[in-house]
């Protein structure tokens, strides 16, 4: 019944009149999304409406949270929902937005039994209490430029998805049992050829920073999925058929 009446309430938000001030706020910082089909736009913006209701936004370091801020940062949520069936991100409650680039508190074992303490400056990161922390900056350059294989939004939204089967460990819920074998055999051996390019290294077509754990290679490899997507079915074709079958998009597909 609770189900029930939350898509009911759901439905009725996504019906809303979208503002034309919001659809400018997309069109000059989101840019990807005039790329497009129409029909896949009308459904962005109601999953945008349903984001907006039902998330708290708040300024960190002196930020003014704005309309920009927050539509700008649902938009690029939402496109990693488009036509899959979802609960809107349901662990996520709050997005934390700081000005630039924040530094955060980082423990590290360098040997066993010995541990460093210190700081590390960071773009954003997914909170496993509810929260996704969010530089503005890079926020609004990585939506800006959809070319550059890096998007601070997509990649703490694809740790949120991971998490939702209870740990982030780079599979999220995947629609149909019989995918899991063939994700973790794709994405598990172009992890671990990650890890060993890096160690050699090697170039390679996505951020080593996927090479930290299969939870970061799953959130690199969304970045690219949507921003290189060309590169990625030509070099990476069966990671890349895989993340098509689970974002239920083609990107490589699209004019951009």
């Amino acid at each position: 019944m609770l189900h029930w009446l939350k898509e009911k309430r759901r439905e009725q938000i996504r019906k809303t009149e979208f503002p034309s001030a919001w659809r400018e706020i997309i069109k000059r910082n989101v840019p990807l999304v005039g790329h497009l089909p129409p029909n896949d736009r009308r459904e962005l913006e109601g999953s945008v409406l349903v984001f907006l209701r039902e998330k708290n936004f708040e300024g960190a370091g002196g930020l003014q949270m704005t309309d920009e801020i927050k539509v700008t940062i649902a938009t690029q949520a939402c496109i990693l929902l488009l036509h899959r069936k979802t609960d809107y991100y349901p662990g996520l409650y709050s997005v934390i937005v700081y000005p630039h680039a924040y530094v955060a508190p980082q423990t590290v074992q360098v040997a066993r039994g010995i541990v460093t303490e210190g700081v590390q400056p960071r773009l954003g990161e997914s909170w496993t209490s509810g929260a996704v922390v969010l530089s503005w900056d890079d926020v609004l350059s990585g939506a800006i430029d959809i070319h550059d294989g890096h998007n601070v939004v997509f990649h703490e939204c694809a740790r949120e998805l991971d998490a939702q089967d209870g740990s982030m460990d780079g599979a999220p819920i995947l629609t149909d049992h019989s995918m899991y074998a063939t994700w973790a055999r794709v994405l598990g051996g172009e992890y671990k050829r990650l890890q060993q390019d890096t160690a050699l290294g090697k170039d390679t077509l996505l951020d080593q920073y996927g090479a930290t754990n299969p939870a970061e290679f799953f959130a690199v490899a969304t970045e690219f999925f949507f921003e290189k997507p060309r590169q990625l079915r030509q070099q990476l074709p069966q990671l890349y058929d895989e993340l098509r079958r689970y974002y239920k998009q083609d990107p490589a597909q699209l004019t951009i």
